[in-house]
C-alpha cells in the first residue's frame, strides 16, 4: 500500500486553513495544519513534506520568516515552498519571496484549480523521489550481500533490481523532459523553471549513482584512477 505524502499549510487564519484544504482534499494526501511560523517549524522537525504552502502575513514569524529557518535546516531545505498572500507590494515584494527559497508565489484570490495542480506536481515528484530511494536502498543491500533478500525481491537477482531500478528513474526523466518541454513552450515563469532544473539535477545525481553501482563500476573507475 503506498502512503500518501504530507502537505503542509501554514496560515494564522483557521478560515484560509479550513479553505486550503477543501481545495487540496482532492487529491487524496495527508493535510497537516499549522496556524503559526513556529507550529510550521515544529511539525518540520519529526515530519517529511512533500510541499509547503505558506502565508506570507502572520503576527509574530511571518513567512519570510519561516522559510529563512526552513531553508537553513539540511532536513528541511529541498521541500518546496509556495508563498501565498493576500497583498501585492510589487516586483520587490515577489522578489523577496523568491530570495526566501519559494518556488511560487501566489497573490490571492487564486484560482483553486491552478492551485491544486501546482500542489499535485511537486506531491508526484516527491512520491518518485521516495520510490526510488526505496529501490536504491533494496539495490545495495543485495550488492553489499549484508541485508539478505528484501520482501519482495525474493526471486530477482542484484542485476534484475538494477535493470528495473534503471527503467523506472529512465521514466521519471522522461517525464522531466517532457515536463522542461511544456515548460518553455508555454513560456511558464521563472519560479516555474527554476523548479524544473531543479529537479533535472536530482535526477542527474540519481542516475550517476545508480550507475555506480553497474557491475564493474567500481574496477573501471580504479583503473582510469591509475592511469
Amino acid at each position: 500500500m503506498v502512503q500518501k505524502a504530507k502537505i503542509l499549510l501554514v496560515d494564522d487564519r483557521p478560515e484560509n486553513l479550513l479553505a486550503l484544504e477543501a481545495i487540496l482534499s482532492a487529491l487524496d494526501q495527508t493535510l497537516v495544519r499549522a496556524s503559526s511560523g513556529e507550529e510550521a517549524l515544529k511539525a518540520l522537525l519529526t515530519d517529511d513534506f512533500a510541499v509547503i504552502l505558506l502565508d506570507v502575513q502572520m503576527p509574530g514569524m511571518d513567512g519570510f520568516e519561516t522559510a529563512a529557518h526552513i531553508k537553513r535546516r539540511e532536513r528541511t531545505r529541498d521541500i518546496p515552498i509556495i508563498f501565498l498572500t493576500a497583498i501585492n507590494h510589487g516586483p520587490h515584494h515577489t522578489f523577496r519571496g523568491y530570495a526566501a527559497g519559494a518556488v511560487d508565489y501566489i497573490s490571492k484570490p487564486f484560482d483553486p484549480w491552478v492551485l491544486r495542480a501546482k500542489v499535485s506536481v511537486f506531491v508526484e515528484l516527491y512520491m518518485k523521489n521516495c520510490q526510488l530511494r526505496e529501490q536504491a536502498a533494496l539495490l545495495r543491500l543485495q550488492l553489499e550481500g549484508g541485508g539478505g533478500k528484501a520482501a519482495g525481491a525474493e526471486s530477482k537477482e542484484p542485476a534484475g533490481l538494477l535493470a528495473e531500478l534503471s527503467a523506472r528513474l529512465a521514466a521519471v526523466e522522461e517525464q522531466a523532459e517532457a515536463l522542461s518541454k511544456q515548460l518553455d513552450d508555454d513560456s511558464a515563469d521563472a519560479a516555474a523553471v527554476a523548479t524544473a532544473a531543479h529537479l533535472e539535477r536530482k535526477l542527474t545525481g540519481l542516475r550517476r549513482a545508480l550507475d555506480a553501482l553497474e557491475p564493474g563500476a567500481g574496477s573501471a573507475s580504479s583503473v582510469s584512477s591509475q592511469n
